[in-house]
């Protein structure tokens, strides 16, 4: 079905869930991931924002280890393994 783009009564829809935990666009919440080695001054932090990259970039990464990049409010990303996120509810 096809609306036209002159609606203004026009909804969104809800996005259909998939398998994946999280979708580009999901707003979420968790605690960014800092990388082992010469990241002293880095800890970890909490954040919420929206999801702009989900993946590893590694096929076979299961989600234990997988990574996902979240947006803030102030443009600045954050790096998340996808197992301390959570999505919020809108």
């Amino acid at each position: 079905m096809t609306t036209p783009r002159n609606n203004p009564a026009q909804t969104r829809n809800p996005r259909p869930r998939t398998g994946a935990p999280f979708l580009v666009g999901d707003r979420v919440k968790g605690t960014s991931y800092v990388p082992p080695g010469p990241h002293r001054r880095e800890a970890p932090e909490t954040f919420e924002g929206v999801v702009v990259q989900v993946g590893s970039g590694y096929a076979g990464v299961d989600a234990e280890h997988a990574f996902l990049w979240v947006k803030l409010k102030d443009h600045t990303e954050r790096q998340a393994l996808v197992a301390d996120t959570e999505l919020v509810e809108e």
